[in-house]
């Protein structure tokens, strides 16, 4: 493999100013007359230039309790912590409510849902439309994670201005805190447009979903020394434009790591090893209710197809009995 374009992240050497916005974490007290470092001023004010301290980064990113929705700001500082941390998809209130009480800190409501909520072969038939309404739902049914909505195929293709329309539409009807879009150096355009417009975005490399007919399915991404490169271009570009974290989906494990170690952004792994900062995957495929086969990188932690299954034979079976509803379940 050629050398790598990239190069790894800098962190402010011992002794060093950190960057702005950013406070030292030795727990010390500033000497007297000085701010203290959660901004406050004695009398319990915000000091001038000061960030209050219900905005300031969480402590961790996963874990421990929360007042207030994950930011990128968060993000980002567990980026420097080496804090890694979970994502999953939501595409509706009632789950993602279940995962915000589970303290899963960004959810995504993905083009994923064409293939495990809307009975699609792929996530390309997936519309705005469709985008909207489940992103709105998702954040109704939300109070803590950072809600991250895609912009399905054909949403931003077409220009930088058309990313930009469809992204304010995520922001203003749904009220979701960022966009995803697939797609490296070709994005970095529309990412840069909408980062300048204020939108945060997650870029998403390797393994693009939407692009499934032009590759002829999913294969893994970035295996041999001349994809390798384009990746790294792609992580490189995706990250000039200023995407806060970027997915890199289908990609061998040694790879991602490369990339983890040299991009200041985080990355998030599917399909793509443990050297990711975080890791996301599809709920249906985690919680075990997707049917048949699933990907190799899926680890299913509970039978939830089984036990909704029993559920539903269950009452089957009592309503044709007669057993239910019993006189319990009866109005007098």
């Amino acid at each position: 493999m050629n050398a790598s374009p990239l190069q790894p992240a800098q962190t402010p050497s011992e002794g060093q100013t950190p960057p702005a916005g950013q406070t030292p974490s030795d727990g010390q007290t500033p000497p007297d007359g000085q701010t203290p470092p959660d901004g406050r001023t004695a009398s319990g004010g915000t000091a001038p230039g000061q960030t209050p301290a219900t905005e300031r980064p969480a402590a961790t990113l996963y874990g421990g309790t929360r007042s207030r929705r994950v930011t990128v700001r968060d993000i980002a500082a567990a980026k420097q912590r080496g804090e890694r941390w979970p994502m999953l998809t939501a595409y509706d209130a009632l789950t993602a409510g279940v995962f915000d009480e589970a303290g899963i800190p960004v959810l995504l409501v993905g083009d994923s849902s064409g293939n495990c909520h809307l009975g699609y072969d792929s996530t390309v038939p997936v519309t705005m439309d469709q985008m909207v309404m489940m992103a709105a739902a998702v954040v109704r049914g939300t109070q803590h994670a950072m809600i991250v909505a895609d912009l399905p195929f054909g949403a931003f293709q077409e220009s930088p201005a058309q990313a930009l329309h469809n992204a304010v539409r995520l922001l203003k009807e749904a009220g979701v805190g960022a966009v995803k879009l697939e797609g490296g150096e070709r994005s970095a355009p529309a990412i840069e447009l909408l980062v300048q417009a204020g939108i945060p975005v997650v870029a998403h490399i390797g393994l693009t979903p939407q692009s499934v007919l032009a590759l002829g399915g999913y294969p893994v991404q970035g295996r041999g020394e001349e994809a390798a490169d384009r990746m790294l271009r792609d992580a490189k570009a995706v990250q000039a434009a200023g995407a806060f974290a970027v997915v890199v989906e289908a990609a061998p494990a040694e790879l991602a790591a490369q990339l983890t170690a040299a991009l200041a952004i985080p990355t998030v792994g599917i399909g793509a090893g443990a050297g990711c900062d975080a890791q996301v995957l599809v709920w249906t495929d985690m919680a075990g209710m997707t049917a048949g086969r699933v990907p190799k990188f899926v680890k299913q932690y509970a039978d939830l197809r089984e036990v909704l299954g029993s559920a539903a034979r269950a009452f089957g079976a009592e309503v044709a009995s007669g057993a239910f509803p019993a006189a319990e379940h009866s109005f007098h």
